[in-house]
Protein backbone atom coordinates (compact mmCIF):
# COMPACT_ATOMS: atom_id res chain seq x y z
CA UNK A 1 0.00 0.00 0.00
CA UNK A 2 1.30 3.46 -0.84
CA UNK A 3 1.53 6.27 1.69
CA UNK A 4 -1.26 8.31 0.09
CA UNK A 5 -4.80 8.34 1.44
CA UNK A 6 -6.51 5.10 0.43
CA UNK A 7 -9.50 5.09 -1.87
CA UNK A 8 -12.71 3.70 -0.36
CA UNK A 9 -14.87 1.19 -2.21
CA UNK A 10 -17.95 0.40 -0.14
CA UNK A 11 -19.99 -2.43 -1.66
CA UNK A 12 -23.42 -2.83 -0.10
CA UNK A 13 -25.94 -5.61 -0.69
CA UNK A 14 -29.55 -5.47 0.45
CA UNK A 15 -31.04 -8.15 2.71
CA UNK A 16 -28.12 -10.60 2.41
CA UNK A 17 -27.75 -13.01 5.33
CA UNK A 18 -24.42 -13.51 7.04
CA UNK A 19 -24.36 -17.24 6.23
CA UNK A 20 -24.32 -16.83 2.44
CA UNK A 21 -20.58 -16.80 1.67
CA UNK A 22 -18.85 -19.97 0.57
CA UNK A 23 -15.57 -19.01 2.25
CA UNK A 24 -17.35 -18.66 5.60
CA UNK A 25 -18.87 -22.12 5.65
CA UNK A 26 -21.82 -22.26 3.26
CA UNK A 27 -21.21 -25.43 1.18
CA UNK A 28 -24.01 -24.75 -1.32
CA UNK A 29 -23.67 -21.15 -2.47
CA UNK A 30 -21.23 -20.08 -5.17
CA UNK A 31 -19.47 -16.81 -4.26
CA UNK A 32 -15.93 -17.07 -5.67
CA UNK A 33 -15.33 -13.31 -5.71
CA UNK A 34 -16.55 -12.62 -2.18
CA UNK A 35 -14.48 -15.67 -1.21
CA UNK A 36 -11.50 -13.99 -2.87
CA UNK A 37 -12.19 -10.90 -0.78
CA UNK A 38 -12.25 -13.05 2.36
CA UNK A 39 -8.97 -14.70 1.35
CA UNK A 40 -7.31 -11.32 0.85
CA UNK A 41 -9.01 -9.49 3.72
CA UNK A 42 -10.62 -9.82 7.13
CA UNK A 43 -14.13 -11.20 7.68
CA UNK A 44 -16.14 -10.37 10.79
CA UNK A 45 -18.33 -13.36 11.59
CA UNK A 46 -20.42 -11.71 14.33
CA UNK A 47 -21.48 -8.53 12.56
CA UNK A 48 -24.95 -7.16 13.33
CA UNK A 49 -27.30 -4.59 11.90
CA UNK A 50 -28.07 -1.71 14.29
CA UNK A 51 -31.67 -1.92 13.05
CA UNK A 52 -32.69 -4.81 10.78
CA UNK A 53 -34.64 -2.83 8.19
CA UNK A 54 -33.42 -0.82 5.18
CA UNK A 55 -33.67 2.87 6.01
CA UNK A 56 -32.73 2.81 9.67
CA UNK A 57 -29.78 0.49 9.03
CA UNK A 58 -28.47 2.68 6.21
CA UNK A 59 -29.03 5.78 8.30
CA UNK A 60 -26.96 4.29 11.12
CA UNK A 61 -24.20 3.38 8.69
CA UNK A 62 -23.74 6.78 7.08
CA UNK A 63 -23.90 8.68 10.39
CA UNK A 64 -22.06 6.14 12.53
CA UNK A 65 -24.84 6.20 15.12
CA UNK A 66 -27.34 3.83 16.66
CA UNK A 67 -31.04 4.57 16.00
CA UNK A 68 -31.41 6.10 19.47
CA UNK A 69 -29.20 8.92 18.19
CA UNK A 70 -30.32 9.15 14.55
CA UNK A 71 -34.02 9.05 15.45
CA UNK A 72 -34.61 6.67 12.51
CA UNK A 73 -35.96 3.32 13.73
CA UNK A 74 -37.85 2.02 10.69
CA UNK A 75 -38.39 2.89 7.02
CA UNK A 76 -39.07 6.47 8.05
CA UNK A 77 -37.44 9.90 7.89
CA UNK A 78 -33.71 10.28 8.34
CA UNK A 79 -32.17 13.22 10.25
CA UNK A 80 -32.82 16.63 8.73
CA UNK A 81 -30.56 18.66 11.04
CA UNK A 82 -27.55 18.80 8.69
CA UNK A 83 -25.38 16.55 10.85
CA UNK A 84 -22.52 15.34 8.61
CA UNK A 85 -22.36 11.88 7.06
CA UNK A 86 -19.22 9.85 6.46
CA UNK A 87 -19.51 10.87 2.79
CA UNK A 88 -19.56 14.54 3.78
CA UNK A 89 -16.46 14.01 5.93
CA UNK A 90 -14.61 12.44 3.01
CA UNK A 91 -15.72 15.23 0.65
CA UNK A 92 -14.41 17.77 3.19
CA UNK A 93 -11.12 15.84 3.35
CA UNK A 94 -10.60 16.21 -0.40
CA UNK A 95 -12.07 12.95 -1.65
CA UNK A 96 -14.05 12.54 -4.85
CA UNK A 97 -17.27 11.00 -3.49
CA UNK A 98 -19.82 9.17 -5.61
CA UNK A 99 -22.84 6.96 -4.95
CA UNK A 100 -24.14 4.26 -7.29
CA UNK A 101 -27.44 2.44 -6.82
CA UNK A 102 -29.77 2.25 -3.85
CA UNK A 103 -29.40 4.83 -1.07
CA UNK A 104 -33.01 4.82 0.19
CA UNK A 105 -32.72 8.34 1.57
CA UNK A 106 -35.83 9.85 3.15
CA UNK A 107 -37.72 12.11 3.10
CA UNK A 108 -35.91 13.32 -0.05
CA UNK A 109 -34.95 10.36 -2.20
CA UNK A 110 -32.89 12.63 -4.44
CA UNK A 111 -30.79 14.09 -1.61
CA UNK A 112 -27.00 13.95 -1.79
CA UNK A 113 -26.28 13.69 1.98
CA UNK A 114 -22.58 14.40 1.44
CA UNK A 115 -22.03 12.81 -1.97
CA UNK A 116 -20.69 15.02 -4.73
CA UNK A 117 -22.58 12.96 -7.31
CA UNK A 118 -25.00 10.04 -7.50
CA UNK A 119 -26.22 7.58 -10.12
CA UNK A 120 -29.61 6.61 -8.78
CA UNK A 121 -31.37 3.26 -8.82
CA UNK A 122 -34.22 2.93 -6.34
CA UNK A 123 -36.87 0.22 -6.01
CA UNK A 124 -39.99 2.36 -6.19
CA UNK A 125 -38.91 5.01 -8.69
CA UNK A 126 -40.80 5.01 -12.01
CA UNK A 127 -39.77 8.44 -13.25
CA UNK A 128 -36.72 8.29 -15.54
CA UNK A 129 -36.05 11.96 -14.81
CA UNK A 130 -35.30 11.02 -11.20
CA UNK A 131 -33.79 7.56 -11.64
CA UNK A 132 -30.75 6.95 -13.85
CA UNK A 133 -31.45 3.24 -14.22
CA UNK A 134 -35.02 3.87 -15.38
CA UNK A 135 -33.68 6.37 -17.92
CA UNK A 136 -31.22 3.71 -19.09
CA UNK A 137 -34.07 1.23 -19.60
CA UNK A 138 -36.17 3.77 -21.48
CA UNK A 139 -33.22 4.55 -23.74
CA UNK A 140 -32.86 0.80 -24.45
CA UNK A 141 -36.52 0.51 -25.45
CA UNK A 142 -37.78 -1.05 -22.23
CA UNK A 143 -40.11 1.73 -21.09
CA UNK A 144 -42.95 -0.81 -20.93
CA UNK A 145 -41.35 -2.55 -17.94
CA UNK A 146 -42.87 -0.87 -14.87
CA UNK A 147 -41.30 -3.22 -12.28
CA UNK A 148 -37.71 -3.87 -13.42
CA UNK A 149 -36.64 -5.01 -9.95
CA UNK A 150 -39.25 -7.78 -9.88
CA UNK A 151 -43.00 -7.95 -9.46
CA UNK A 152 -43.96 -6.99 -5.92
CA UNK A 153 -47.47 -6.95 -4.41
CA UNK A 154 -48.95 -10.43 -4.24
CA UNK A 155 -45.80 -11.90 -5.82
CA UNK A 156 -43.32 -10.26 -3.46
CA UNK A 157 -42.19 -13.65 -2.12
CA UNK A 158 -42.82 -15.66 -5.28
CA UNK A 159 -39.47 -16.38 -6.99
CA UNK A 160 -39.45 -15.15 -10.58
CA UNK A 161 -37.00 -14.84 -13.46
CA UNK A 162 -36.27 -11.19 -14.18
CA UNK A 163 -38.13 -9.42 -16.97
CA UNK A 164 -34.76 -7.94 -17.95
CA UNK A 165 -31.96 -9.77 -19.78
CA UNK A 166 -28.78 -10.11 -17.76
CA UNK A 167 -27.04 -7.23 -19.56
CA UNK A 168 -29.86 -4.84 -18.59
CA UNK A 169 -30.57 -6.24 -15.13
CA UNK A 170 -30.41 -3.69 -12.28
CA UNK A 171 -27.59 -5.64 -10.62
CA UNK A 172 -25.54 -5.59 -13.84
CA UNK A 173 -26.20 -1.85 -14.28
CA UNK A 174 -24.75 -1.08 -10.83
CA UNK A 175 -21.73 -3.24 -11.64
CA UNK A 176 -21.26 -1.48 -14.99
CA UNK A 177 -21.34 1.98 -13.40
CA UNK A 178 -18.88 0.95 -10.69
CA UNK A 179 -16.41 -0.45 -13.23
CA UNK A 180 -16.66 2.74 -15.30
CA UNK A 181 -16.18 4.99 -12.27
CA UNK A 182 -13.15 3.06 -11.00
CA UNK A 183 -11.55 3.09 -14.44
CA UNK A 184 -12.12 6.83 -14.80
CA UNK A 185 -10.37 7.56 -11.48
CA UNK A 186 -7.20 5.62 -12.29
CA UNK A 187 -5.42 8.46 -14.07
CA UNK A 188 -6.08 11.04 -11.35
CA UNK A 189 -4.28 11.84 -8.11
CA UNK A 190 -7.40 12.59 -6.05
CA UNK A 191 -8.46 9.84 -3.64
CA UNK A 192 -12.01 8.67 -4.17
CA UNK A 193 -14.87 7.05 -2.30
CA UNK A 194 -17.56 5.09 -4.11
CA UNK A 195 -20.64 3.50 -2.54
CA UNK A 196 -21.73 0.67 -4.84
CA UNK A 197 -25.16 -0.39 -3.60
CA UNK A 198 -27.12 -3.34 -4.99
CA UNK A 199 -30.85 -3.83 -4.45
CA UNK A 200 -30.48 -7.61 -4.68
CA UNK A 201 -30.76 -10.11 -3.11
CA UNK A 202 -33.75 -8.32 -1.54
CA UNK A 203 -37.14 -9.57 -2.75
CA UNK A 204 -38.70 -9.96 -5.20
CA UNK A 205 -36.16 -12.73 -5.88
CA UNK A 206 -35.70 -12.12 -9.60
CA UNK A 207 -32.29 -13.09 -11.01
CA UNK A 208 -31.90 -12.91 -14.79
CA UNK A 209 -31.83 -15.86 -17.14
CA UNK A 210 -29.89 -18.18 -17.08
CA UNK A 211 -28.84 -17.34 -13.50
CA UNK A 212 -32.28 -18.37 -12.23
CA UNK A 213 -31.34 -22.00 -12.99
CA UNK A 214 -28.05 -21.94 -11.10
CA UNK A 215 -29.57 -23.56 -8.00
CA UNK A 216 -32.40 -26.08 -8.06
CA UNK A 217 -35.09 -26.16 -5.38
CA UNK A 218 -34.96 -29.91 -4.54
CA UNK A 219 -31.24 -29.61 -3.82
CA UNK A 220 -31.55 -26.65 -1.45
CA UNK A 221 -31.20 -27.15 2.33
CA UNK A 222 -34.27 -26.73 4.48
CA UNK A 223 -34.57 -23.66 6.72
CA UNK A 224 -34.04 -23.74 10.49
CA UNK A 225 -37.40 -24.83 11.89
CA UNK A 226 -37.05 -26.03 15.50
CA UNK A 227 -39.68 -28.32 16.99
CA UNK A 228 -41.29 -25.39 18.83
CA UNK A 229 -40.61 -22.77 16.17
CA UNK A 230 -43.84 -20.83 16.79
CA UNK A 231 -42.65 -20.12 20.33
CA UNK A 232 -39.62 -18.35 18.88
CA UNK A 233 -41.64 -16.03 16.65
CA UNK A 234 -42.23 -12.36 17.48
CA UNK A 235 -45.35 -10.41 16.67
CA UNK A 236 -43.37 -8.64 13.94
CA UNK A 237 -42.66 -12.01 12.32
CA UNK A 238 -46.34 -12.90 12.23
CA UNK A 239 -47.16 -9.43 10.91
CA UNK A 240 -44.62 -9.76 8.11
CA UNK A 241 -45.76 -13.26 7.19
CA UNK A 242 -49.25 -11.87 6.75
CA UNK A 243 -48.46 -8.93 4.50
CA UNK A 244 -45.96 -10.93 2.47
CA UNK A 245 -48.68 -13.53 1.69
CA UNK A 246 -46.81 -16.26 3.54
CA UNK A 247 -49.08 -17.06 6.51
CA UNK A 248 -51.57 -19.52 4.96
CA UNK A 249 -49.51 -22.64 5.43
CA UNK A 250 -45.99 -23.60 4.41
CA UNK A 251 -45.21 -25.02 0.97
CA UNK A 252 -41.72 -26.39 1.55
CA UNK A 253 -41.08 -26.79 -2.17
CA UNK A 254 -41.82 -23.09 -2.62
CA UNK A 255 -39.57 -22.24 0.34
CA UNK A 256 -36.70 -24.16 -1.24
CA UNK A 257 -37.36 -22.41 -4.56
CA UNK A 258 -37.26 -19.05 -2.78
CA UNK A 259 -33.87 -20.00 -1.35
CA UNK A 260 -32.63 -21.14 -4.78
CA UNK A 261 -33.55 -17.81 -6.41
CA UNK A 262 -32.21 -15.86 -3.42
CA UNK A 263 -28.88 -17.67 -3.78
CA UNK A 264 -28.89 -17.01 -7.53
CA UNK A 265 -29.40 -13.28 -6.89
CA UNK A 266 -26.41 -13.35 -4.50
CA UNK A 267 -24.25 -15.14 -7.06
CA UNK A 268 -25.15 -12.49 -9.65
CA UNK A 269 -24.09 -9.78 -7.18
CA UNK A 270 -20.90 -11.79 -6.59
CA UNK A 271 -20.28 -11.78 -10.35
CA UNK A 272 -20.38 -7.97 -10.29
CA UNK A 273 -18.02 -7.91 -7.30
CA UNK A 274 -15.58 -9.94 -9.37
CA UNK A 275 -15.77 -7.47 -12.25
CA UNK A 276 -15.19 -4.59 -9.84
CA UNK A 277 -12.20 -6.26 -8.16
CA UNK A 278 -10.74 -7.07 -11.58
CA UNK A 279 -11.01 -3.41 -12.62
CA UNK A 280 -9.25 -2.33 -9.45
CA UNK A 281 -6.50 -4.80 -10.24
CA UNK A 282 -6.29 -3.85 -13.93
CA UNK A 283 -5.90 -0.17 -13.08
CA UNK A 284 -3.35 -0.77 -10.32
CA UNK A 285 -5.60 0.59 -7.56
CA UNK A 286 -6.51 -2.51 -5.59
CA UNK A 287 -3.83 -2.28 -2.90
CA UNK A 288 -4.48 1.45 -2.47
CA UNK A 289 -8.20 0.93 -1.82
CA UNK A 290 -10.07 0.11 1.37
CA UNK A 291 -12.62 -2.42 0.11
CA UNK A 292 -15.60 -3.00 2.35
CA UNK A 293 -18.46 -5.43 1.65
CA UNK A 294 -21.56 -5.53 3.86
CA UNK A 295 -25.32 -5.87 3.86
CA UNK A 296 -27.86 -3.70 5.66
CA UNK A 297 -29.70 -6.66 7.26
CA UNK A 298 -30.60 -10.28 6.57
CA UNK A 299 -33.64 -12.33 5.54
CA UNK A 300 -35.45 -15.07 7.49
CA UNK A 301 -35.77 -17.22 4.36
CA UNK A 302 -38.19 -19.61 6.06
CA UNK A 303 -36.38 -19.93 9.40
CA UNK A 304 -38.96 -20.46 12.16
CA UNK A 305 -41.51 -20.46 9.27
CA UNK A 306 -40.85 -16.73 8.88
CA UNK A 307 -40.00 -14.43 5.99
CA UNK A 308 -38.60 -10.93 5.73
CA UNK A 309 -36.46 -8.91 8.14
CA UNK A 310 -37.12 -6.68 11.19
CA UNK A 311 -36.61 -9.46 13.75
CA UNK A 312 -33.53 -10.02 15.93
CA UNK A 313 -32.81 -13.65 15.10
CA UNK A 314 -29.50 -14.12 13.30
CA UNK A 315 -31.10 -14.77 9.90
CA UNK A 316 -32.50 -11.24 9.98
CA UNK A 317 -30.05 -9.26 12.13
CA UNK A 318 -26.61 -10.76 11.41
CA UNK A 319 -24.85 -9.57 8.25
CA UNK A 320 -21.72 -10.28 6.21
CA UNK A 321 -18.88 -7.81 6.77
CA UNK A 322 -15.54 -8.18 4.98
CA UNK A 323 -12.74 -5.59 4.66
CA UNK A 324 -9.52 -5.53 2.67
CA UNK A 325 -6.63 -3.07 2.89
CA UNK A 326 -3.04 -4.37 3.01
CA UNK A 327 -1.38 -3.48 6.28
CA UNK A 328 -4.69 -2.76 7.98
CA UNK A 329 -7.08 -5.59 7.08
CA UNK A 330 -4.84 -8.40 5.92
CA UNK A 331 -5.78 -11.61 4.22
CA UNK A 332 -7.33 -14.87 5.21
CA UNK A 333 -8.36 -13.92 8.73
CA UNK A 334 -11.65 -13.92 10.60
CA UNK A 335 -12.75 -12.14 13.76
CA UNK A 336 -15.64 -13.41 15.89
CA UNK A 337 -15.86 -10.39 18.21
CA UNK A 338 -19.30 -8.74 18.01
CA UNK A 339 -19.31 -5.73 15.70
CA UNK A 340 -21.97 -3.48 14.22
CA UNK A 341 -22.63 -1.60 11.02
CA UNK A 342 -22.23 1.60 13.08
CA UNK A 343 -18.52 0.70 13.04
CA UNK A 344 -18.26 1.31 9.29
CA UNK A 345 -18.08 5.11 9.51
CA UNK A 346 -15.34 5.29 12.20
CA UNK A 347 -13.41 2.57 10.34
CA UNK A 348 -13.44 4.55 7.10
CA UNK A 349 -12.49 7.74 8.94
CA UNK A 350 -9.60 6.07 10.76
CA UNK A 351 -8.21 4.66 7.51
CA UNK A 352 -8.50 7.92 5.55
CA UNK A 353 -7.77 10.58 8.14
CA UNK A 354 -11.15 12.23 7.57
CA UNK A 355 -13.15 13.28 10.62
CA UNK A 356 -16.63 13.59 12.08
CA UNK A 357 -17.39 15.16 15.45
CA UNK A 358 -16.06 12.75 18.07
CA UNK A 359 -19.28 12.83 20.06
CA UNK A 360 -21.31 11.83 17.00
CA UNK A 361 -19.82 8.36 16.57
CA UNK A 362 -21.23 5.36 18.42
CA UNK A 363 -19.02 2.84 16.64
CA UNK A 364 -15.40 1.75 16.81
CA UNK A 365 -12.57 1.36 14.32
CA UNK A 366 -12.80 -2.26 13.17
CA UNK A 367 -9.01 -2.45 12.90
CA UNK A 368 -8.82 -1.92 16.66
CA UNK A 369 -11.56 -4.47 17.27
CA UNK A 370 -9.69 -7.06 15.22
CA UNK A 371 -6.42 -6.25 17.00
CA UNK A 372 -8.06 -6.78 20.39
CA UNK A 373 -7.32 -3.23 21.55
CA UNK A 374 -10.96 -2.15 21.66
CA UNK A 375 -12.50 -2.61 25.14
CA UNK A 376 -16.09 -2.87 23.87
CA UNK A 377 -17.80 -6.22 24.52
CA UNK A 378 -21.37 -5.66 23.31
CA UNK A 379 -23.17 -4.28 20.28
CA UNK A 380 -26.83 -3.29 20.12
CA UNK A 381 -29.80 -3.11 17.82
CA UNK A 382 -33.27 -1.57 17.90
CA UNK A 383 -36.28 -1.77 15.63
CA UNK A 384 -39.16 0.66 16.06
CA UNK A 385 -40.18 2.36 19.34
CA UNK A 386 -42.69 2.09 22.15
CA UNK A 387 -45.23 -0.72 21.98
CA UNK A 388 -43.77 -1.98 18.68
CA UNK A 389 -40.10 -1.89 19.66
CA UNK A 390 -37.60 -4.71 19.78
CA UNK A 391 -34.26 -4.12 21.52
CA UNK A 392 -31.15 -6.32 21.40
CA UNK A 393 -27.72 -6.72 22.98
CA UNK A 394 -25.12 -9.18 21.63
CA UNK A 395 -21.95 -10.38 23.30
CA UNK A 396 -19.54 -13.15 22.45
CA UNK A 397 -21.61 -15.88 24.15
CA UNK A 398 -25.06 -14.45 24.77
CA UNK A 399 -27.66 -12.67 22.70
CA UNK A 400 -30.58 -11.06 24.52
CA UNK A 401 -33.55 -9.27 23.01
CA UNK A 402 -36.88 -7.97 24.22
CA UNK A 403 -40.04 -7.56 22.16
CA UNK A 404 -42.39 -4.96 23.64
CA UNK A 405 -45.24 -6.10 21.41
CA UNK A 406 -45.01 -9.59 22.92
CA UNK A 407 -44.03 -8.63 26.48
CA UNK A 408 -41.35 -11.31 26.12
CA UNK A 409 -37.61 -11.54 26.25
CA UNK A 410 -35.32 -14.00 24.51
CA UNK A 411 -31.89 -15.30 25.43
CA UNK A 412 -29.76 -17.42 23.13
CA UNK A 413 -26.44 -19.12 23.85
CA UNK A 414 -24.43 -18.31 20.74
CA UNK A 415 -21.81 -20.96 21.51
CA UNK A 416 -23.89 -24.04 22.35
CA UNK A 417 -26.90 -23.12 20.21
CA UNK A 418 -25.70 -21.11 17.17
CA UNK A 419 -28.91 -21.98 15.31
CA UNK A 420 -30.95 -20.21 18.01
CA UNK A 421 -33.31 -23.14 18.51
CA UNK A 422 -33.98 -22.78 22.26
CA UNK A 423 -34.92 -19.65 24.17
CA UNK A 424 -33.05 -19.72 27.51
CA UNK A 425 -34.70 -16.61 28.99
CA UNK A 426 -37.01 -18.64 31.24
CA UNK A 427 -34.42 -21.23 32.27
CA UNK A 428 -33.30 -20.91 35.90
CA UNK A 429 -29.85 -22.16 34.97
CA UNK A 430 -29.40 -19.07 32.78
CA UNK A 431 -31.03 -16.46 35.01
CA UNK A 432 -27.73 -14.73 35.84
CA UNK A 433 -26.88 -14.39 32.15
CA UNK A 434 -30.37 -13.08 31.42
CA UNK A 435 -30.17 -10.55 34.25
CA UNK A 436 -26.74 -9.35 33.17
CA UNK A 437 -27.60 -9.02 29.48
CA UNK A 438 -30.89 -7.30 30.22
CA UNK A 439 -29.18 -4.74 32.43
CA UNK A 440 -26.49 -4.04 29.83
CA UNK A 441 -29.20 -3.39 27.24
CA UNK A 442 -31.25 -1.14 29.52
CA UNK A 443 -28.12 0.80 30.52
CA UNK A 444 -27.35 1.35 26.83
CA UNK A 445 -30.84 2.72 26.21
CA UNK A 446 -30.76 4.99 29.25
CA UNK A 447 -27.32 6.35 28.31
CA UNK A 448 -28.65 7.20 24.87
CA UNK A 449 -31.83 8.83 26.18
CA UNK A 450 -34.03 6.11 24.67
CA UNK A 451 -36.36 5.63 27.66
CA UNK A 452 -39.83 5.58 26.08
CA UNK A 453 -39.92 1.77 26.43
CA UNK A 454 -38.73 1.78 30.05
CA UNK A 455 -40.46 2.28 33.37
CA UNK A 456 -38.87 2.25 36.83
CA UNK A 457 -35.69 0.71 35.46
CA UNK A 458 -37.49 -2.14 33.73
CA UNK A 459 -39.40 -2.76 30.51
CA UNK A 460 -42.61 -0.81 30.17
CA UNK A 461 -45.62 -3.09 29.83
CA UNK A 462 -47.77 -2.71 26.73
CA UNK A 463 -50.75 -4.65 25.46
CA UNK A 464 -49.73 -7.62 23.34
CA UNK A 465 -50.03 -7.10 19.60
CA UNK A 466 -52.28 -9.74 18.08
CA UNK A 467 -52.90 -10.49 14.43
CA UNK A 468 -56.47 -9.88 13.22
CA UNK A 469 -58.34 -13.18 12.76
CA UNK A 470 -59.44 -12.26 9.23
CA UNK A 471 -56.65 -13.71 7.01
CA UNK A 472 -57.03 -10.91 4.45
CA UNK A 473 -56.53 -8.11 6.96
CA UNK A 474 -53.04 -6.70 6.56
CA UNK A 475 -52.26 -8.00 3.08
CA UNK A 476 -50.08 -5.43 1.33
CA UNK A 477 -49.96 -4.13 -2.22
CA UNK A 478 -46.62 -2.36 -2.57
CA UNK A 479 -46.21 -2.02 -6.32
CA UNK A 480 -48.90 0.52 -7.32
CA UNK A 481 -51.57 2.71 -5.75
CA UNK A 482 -54.49 0.71 -4.41
CA UNK A 483 -57.18 0.36 -7.02
CA UNK A 484 -54.87 1.29 -9.90
CA UNK A 485 -55.92 -0.92 -12.82
CA UNK A 486 -54.99 1.46 -15.60
CA UNK A 487 -53.46 -0.02 -18.76
CA UNK A 488 -52.66 2.32 -21.68
CA UNK A 489 -55.16 1.89 -24.49
CA UNK A 490 -57.53 -0.34 -22.53
CA UNK A 491 -60.57 0.72 -20.56
CA UNK A 492 -62.01 -1.94 -18.18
Amino acid sequence: MSSKQPNVLWILADQQRADTLGALGNPIICTPNLDRLCADGLAFTSAYSPSPVCMSARCSMIYGQYPLHTGCYENTRMPEDDRPTVMAALTEAGYRTHGIGKCHFAPDNLAMRGFQSRQRQEEFSRNPEEDDYMQFLHDKGFSHVCTPHGIRGEMYYVPQPSQMPAELHPTQWVGDQAVQFIGAQAAGDQPWMCLTSFIHPAPPFSPPSPWHRMYRAPLMPMPIVPQDSESLQLWVNRHQNRYKYRDQGIDWNLVRCIKAYYYAAISFVDFQVGRILDELGRTGQIDDTLILFASDHGEYLGDYKCFGKRGMHDGSARVPLVLRLPGRFDGGKTCDRPVSLVDIAPTILAATGAALPADQLDGEDLAEVAAGTCPRRMVFSQHNRGSRATYMAVGRQWKYFYSAGDNRDFLFDRISDPGETRNRAGLRLCRDARKRMKQVLIDHLVAGGETVGLEAGDWRTYSRIEMPPDPDTGLMIADAPLGDRSIPGYRP
